[in-house]
């Protein structure tokens, strides 16, 4: 855990939060400021700052997160219709938050290219 970091706070359940999944890695949560009708964050309680700072060690923890986001497209109603995952990495990409997180978003039609 990083001090100061706000999902890690949310992970120890520092912050109260609209969780939607858990498990003793992972915590998954409506997002407070939603792009979307369905907009969840998925992250793993272990703080890794960025895509850019994930190892061999990490690979079964982000396997089981695509997991769980596939699992919860479907239990959210969006699988048939469509979503979006994303992961910012870095300021110029739109990381605000410096904790590894992936966005779920579904529930409306989306445009491309994003941004």
């Amino acid at each position: 855990m990083a001090e100061g970091c706000i999902f890690c706070r949310i992970a120890k359940k520092e912050i109260e939060t609209q969780v939607v999944y858990e498990d003793e890695h992972i915590i998954a949560f409506k997002d407070m400021k939603p792009r979307a009708p369905v907009h969840i964050l998925f992250i793993p309680k272990k703080h890794i700052t960025t895509m850019n700072d994930i190892g061999e060690e990490d690979v079964s923890l982000l396997g089981r997160m695509f997991l769980k986001i596939k699992e919860t497209a479907g239990t959210h109603g969006i699988s048939e219709s469509g979503y979006r995952v994303v992961i910012n990495c870095n300021k110029n990409a739109g990381q605000e938050v410096f904790h590894l997180h992936a966005h779920l978003l579904g529930g409306r039609l989306f445009s491309w290219p994003p941004g």
